[in-house]
């Protein structure tokens, strides 16, 4: 009795790797392996009571961004039990993406629903190199952005070999909601090996790991999504009239780029960030928004292109020798 449970959890794990490999929807296949195990809904295995996943479970197993177009591309939303890539294109764009991924995590702490998952804090492991040109979180604007300063752990450690073992032993430790780790560029002790034994060990935990990667080019990993996030203009703030205020500054805004995922296509779209709700809203893609009552200091027509210019650049001058200075 307890060899044939086995053999049909084992059956059941090989579907899902193989769906995973063929790109198709794991509720998919959960309902179709429900349909099939319909007449044993509950498996012993060596005496202990296992239920089978249903499309339920999974779907609290996910991460809705709550924007349609986004979420279908994500099948569902962000997995919490897994690896995401967070990456900006350079680090003066640390800001969008560092904040992106704390509107997530905000996301993740008003979705919990029992006090236990409330009291969950966020790990955020940054790496020594990584916060010398970001800088380091501030309890101010955390508590700005929809997460509360006290529910936010930082992590410094001096070596990157160090901060892969602390975003391992917190994830096994699964005692927190989400734990982020922050790494400049593309260093080479951390590459393909590192990240499948992180992305292993949030699985395990049930607990999603977000890899925020500052200023790195796209590589090899095991995250299951990777986005590139890059900082857009911030539309008026609207008022309650439904008009906007001139001249002021609204929610902050990010261009993200769906660079890795199981659509063939990479997905572009601008969402805004309301810290108030803990929602994203899309909005249009305006390089400069004009609030009401502007216009450009010089409208019109173009100015023309110049004309009767040399071919090249002007010979250099004279050159003068300075004496080293002693």
């Amino acid at each position: 009795m307890a060899e044939a449970a086995v053999a049909r959890e084992t059956l059941f794990a090989l579907r899902e790797t193989i769906a995973r490999l063929e790109g198709r929807p794991i509720p998919a296949l959960a309902a179709s392996a429900h349909e099939a195990l319909a007449d044993k809904p509950v498996r012993e295995v060596m005496g202990i009571a296992k239920s089978l996943p249903t499309e339920s479970t999974l779907e609290q197993s996910l991460l809705p961004i709550g924007v349609d177009e986004l979420d279908a591309a994500l099948q569902g939303g962000l997995p919490l039990d897994a690896l995401t890539e967070i990456r900006s294109l350079g680090l003066r764009d640390a800001g969008a993406a560092s904040g992106f991924a704390l509107a997530l995590a905000a996301r993740l702490h008003a979705r919990a629903s029992d006090k236990t998952a409330a009291r969950s804090p966020v790990l955020w492991i940054g790496d020594t190199v990584a916060t010398m040109e970001a800088g380091l979180p501030y309890a101010v604007g955390i508590g700005d952005f929809g997460l509360e300063p006290q529910a936010l752990l930082q992590a410094s450690p001096r070596k990157l070999d160090d901060a892969l073992w602390v975003a391992e032993a917190a994830l096994g430790s699964a005692a927190f909601a989400v734990v982020i780790l922050e790494v400049r560029g593309n260093p080479a002790r951390f590459g393909l090996t590192e990240s499948r034994r992180l992305a292993l060990r949030a699985k395990a935990a049930g607990r999603p790991l977000f890899l925020l990667r500052q200023g790195g080019e796209e590589e090899a990993s095991s995250a299951l999504f990777r986005f590139s996030v890059e900082p857009a203009p911030a539309q008026a703030r609207p008022l309650p009239d439904g008009s906007v205020l001139g001249g002021s500054i609204g929610h902050p805004a990010f261009r993200l780029t769906l660079e890795k995922s199981r659509n063939p296509a990479p997905l572009s779209i601008t969402l805004e960030w309301n810290a108030h709700d803990r929602r994203f809203a899309p909005v249009s893609d305006v390089q400069y928004p004009a609030f009401p009552g502007e216009h450009a200091a010089h409208s019109g027509a173009d100015l023309p292109a110049s004309a009767d210019r040399p071919d090249r650049a002007q010979a250099l001058g004279s050159i003068l020798a300075f004496d080293r200075q002693a």
